[in-house]
Formats: C-alpha cells, sequence, structure tokens
C-alpha cells in the first residue's frame, strides 16, 4: 500500500473536534455502569481528602484508558481528544488520575480488590464469561515480576528472577467453555518470595469463585500451581474452602522415595509431544509415561494438619544420560515431573489437567502487553491500586469481546482493543440525540454491532 498522490500537495491539521478515536469506549463504559462499577466504587472506596472526591468517575476513567491502551499515568490523555466530552462525563487530566492513585494506602488498594471482586460477580450476570463454573471451574495462581527501573520504585528490588522489579501475584478461573478471567491480584515488593501471602490469597479468591457459582453449584473446583506454591498454608486454604488441590511437588526425600515405591508395570503412555497413537490398540506410543501412589503430604507436621491424597509423576528419557562413574541411581535415565493432587480425577486426566495450569501463562503476557506494561508511579500503592485496575480493566475487555461474537471472547486484549475499542468515529448531533459514524466496511462490524446493541440497547439508524 501507498499514499495516493491525486492532488498536487497533501497536508494535515487537527482541528476536527467532532472525531474519537476509540468509539468502542461507548459501549464498553456502559457496559461497566450497568453493572455497577461507578456506584461500587462511589460506595465503598474512601480516599480522603480533595483528590478522593468522585472515586466512580476517576475509577472509570482509569479502567477507559487501559482499554483504549493507556500504560502509564500519562497516557490517560487519550480520553481527552475531539469529541469525548461530548460522550462521556469525567474526562479527568492525567495529573488529576496521577494524584488520586498517590493518594491510595493499603486500605484503598484492599477496597479496590473488594469492589473488583463484587462488580466481577455482576458482571458474569450480565455475559456468560464463567460458563460452565458451576459444573467444572479451574482455579491457577502464579506470580509474575514486573521489571522497574531506577531505585525511585517504593518495593522494588532483586528476586528470584534475578531481575529488579516488583512481584504481582494473580489468581484466575476458567471453564471447559470459558477463557480465563483474573479473580484476584496482590502487588507485592520484588524481593517477595512467591508463597509469601499466598494461603491468604487462596482463601480470598476461592471465595470469589464461590460468588461466581449458584447456590446449588457442586462440581469440582480444582487449584493448580507451581511447586513454588507447594506449601501447607496453600493446600489448607484450599482444603478448607472445599476445593481440591493440583500442585506440583517439590523433589524432596518424601517425594523420592514415593516415586522409587512405584512398580516397572505401572507406569501408563500418554499423549506428548510427538506421541503417536496406534490405530490397533487405541494406545500411544510416546516417550512419556505417567503413574501414580498414594501421599499424605506434610507428614512433618501433626496428624490434623497432614493432607491426604496422591503423587501423579509423569517420566520421560532423560535426553543426556550421565550413568555417574558406573553408579547408576534412579533419576539416571528418567526425568521426572511430580504433582500432589487431592481429585478424584484418573491418573492421565489428571496429568493432562495440571499441564493446562500453563494458561496463567498467557493472562501475565496479555497483561505485560497491555495495562500492565508500566508500573507507573513511584508510589507502592498506587501502582498496587494500577495492578488491581488492570485486572479490572482485563476483565472487562473479556466480556466485551464475549458479548461481541464467539471467537472473540476468547481472544487476547490487544485484538479486542483493535478491531472493537480503537475505532474512529465521527459524532454528529440531531434533537439532542447524538449518532456515531463509523468507517464504512469495518471488518469486525458485525461484533461491534452485537457489543452495542447488548451494552446500549439496538442501535438506531443514522438518517441524512
Amino acid at each position: 500500500m501507498q499514499v495516493f498522490h491525486r492532488s498536487a500537495s497533501l497536508s494535515a491539521t487537527f482541528d476536527e473536534t467532532n472525531l474519537v478515536s476509540a468509539a468502542g469506549l461507548v459501549p464498553a463504559m456502559a457496559l461497566a455502569v450497568k453493572s455497577g462499577l461507578p456506584e461500587l466504587a462511589d460506595k465503598w472506596l474512601t480516599v480522603p481528602d480533595y483528590f478522593g472526591a468522585n472515586a466512580g468517575l476517576k475509577v472509570t476513567a482509569l479502567v477507559a484508558g487501559m482499554l483504549a491502551g493507556a500504560d502509564s499515568i500519562d497516557d490517560m490523555a487519550i480520553l481527552r481528544h475531539g469529541g469525548m466530552k461530548k460522550l462521556f462525563v469525567g474526562a479527568y487530566a492525567p495529573s488529576t488520575l496521577g494524584s488520586f492513585l498517590r493518594a491510595f494506602t493499603f486500605g484503598h488498594v484492599r477496597q479496590l480488590d473488594a469492589i473488583a471482586c463484587r462488580w466481577l460477580v455482576n458482571v458474569a450476570a450480565a455475559a456468560p464469561i464463567v460458563t460452565g463454573i458451576d459444573e467444572y471451574a479451574l482455579v491457577d495462581i502464579d506470580d509474575t515480576i514486573k521489571e522497574v527501573h531506577g531505585y525511585q520504585k517504593q518495593g522494588s528490588g532483586y528476586g528470584y528472577s534475578g531481575v529488579r522489579g516488583l512481584n504481582a501475584l494473580l489468581g484466575i478461573v476458567s471453564t471447559t467453555t470459558s477463557a480465563p478471567i483474573i479473580i484476584g491480584s496482590r502487588l507485592r515488593k520484588g524481593a517477595a518470595g512467591s508463597p509469601r501471602g499466598a494461603g491468604k490469597f487462596v482463601g480470598d479468591i476461592l471465595a470469589t469463585v464461590r460468588r461466581l457459582r449458584s447456590a446449588s453449584a457442586s462440581g469440582l473446583v480444582l487449584l493448580r500451581a507451581d511447586s513454588a506454591f507447594y506449601g501447607h498454608a496453600v493446600v489448607s486454604a484450599a482444603h478448607r474452602a472445599g476445593a481440591k488441590v493440583s500442585i506440583t511437588a517439590r523433589m524432596d526425600p518424601a517425594v523420592k522415595r514415593a516415586i522409587a515405591a512405584i512398580a516397572d508395570d505401572a507406569w501408563t503412555t500418554i499423549n506428548y509431544t510427538d506421541a503417536i497413537r496406534d490405530e490397533t490398540t487405541g494406545t500411544w506410543i510416546s516417550s512419556a509415561e505417567v503413574a501414580e501412589i498414594p501421599f499424605t503430604a506434610f507428614s512433618s507436621r501433626k496428624t490434623s494438619e497432614r493432607i491426604v491424597g496422591r503423587l501423579v509423576i509423569g517420566r520421560i528419557p532423560e535426553l543426556n544420560p550421565f550413568d555417574g562413574d558406573g553408579q547408576p541411581t534412579l533419576f539416571d535415565t528418567h526425568r521426572f515431573h511430580a504433582f500432589f493432587t487431592t481429585s478424584d480425577l484418573d491418573t492421565v486426566t489428571a496429568d493432562k489437567t495440571h499441564r493446562g495450569h500453563a494458561i496463567i501463562e498467557q493472562v501475565n503476557a496479555d497483561l505485560k502487553d497491555s495495562a500492565l506494561a508500566h508500573l507507573p508511579s513511584g508510589t507502592f500503592t498506587a501502582n498496587a491500586a494500577w495492578l488491581v485496575l488492570a485486572t479490572i480493566a482485563f476483565n472487562l475487555s473479556r466480556t466485551i469481546g464475549t458479548l461481541a461474537s464467539t471467537e472473540l471472547g476468547k481472544a487476547r486484549s490487544g485484538t479486542i482493543r483493535r478491531k472493537l475499542i480503537n475505532i474512529p468515529a465521527r459524532i454528529s448531533t440531531s434533537a439532542r440525540r447524538i449518532v456515531l459514524h463509523l468507517p464504512d466496511r469495518w471488518p469486525w462490524e458485525t461484533g461491534w454491532t452485537t457489543l452495542f446493541a447488548a451494552a446500549c440497547g439496538p442501535p438506531r439508524t443514522a438518517t441524512i
């Protein structure tokens, strides 16, 4: 594609007061209002003094900016161009929104957490973003390091990754028919270990799952995590909440003894990388195998604190076998991966389900490609509030995509932003009615129209 020069010269000027670059914010923020986000913020958020006034408008403004692609406080200026003030109330200056965030204390961040939870329950009732949660809910937790630069970021430090940053702990829920949504977040100092505060966090997110399910729900809730969260605090919190666990176990002496006790004929071949299915027997021809053995976790604690379950172990051949100077050991020919589970899933299904825990990495990547590209403030609590608002924006983006079409319901935030949010429009008014004139032959017109109808009612046909 190249510029078509029909006239002798080409010029540009920024003088149109009836244009907006993100017309998709109209149905998006209508949906946020319909699901009660500003009212919840006004009721429960008690940021004091001048900068805490109109909390509902400021929270929704920050979420709107994130939906439109803002990943820093300065980027919130995207809310103040062209005809935005003709469409929205509360298009605050970036400096005002920055002052609002910096006024947060830890207690205000926890208030915002509660608002995010209550709002998620409301929006889940308005859109099918957690279909099937009553029958089967997969809850994943993980932490990620968000890199920062300089010494002025409160709480920044070097953690397990060796990167200077802040530690974000996330919890998501997904089902067999719906894409993941974020049900909890915590910002911690960069040097924090993964399990710090994880027990309390698990209790909070499982309480959110309980609110998202109906009162009669009895299906399985399975908490998945990696070995960093294999500890009594996390497993017992899940147990108290009525959830089952599937958590990677560290290769401590007890786990190694359990693996050594597995009989050679107890291993079952599974569908793994480069596996081939035998058409005659219906079995998989693969180098990967799984087996299970009963196991009691935390056996060093008192009897009432021990958790009974089983170890499911996967093994694959070691690519570079080493016999240790003629002294073969248990782990010379295979690499083992064990996880502790209290579920009733069969061995092969439990292994496949546990490997699906990697889905949370896609959510981490999505956030870092959107609002969490930066932690914009030097104040720790402002960044903690920014993280919670980023999760609200993620969930609202997921809801928008779900209402637009089945395909966009599982799309990344960047895809939804490109197809449904950042659409240019010209504003016209007549008889106190506002009409948005959108681009002709927009490729995703059908999805946008469906979204608009769900959030704002049936669109009116413009008359010229």
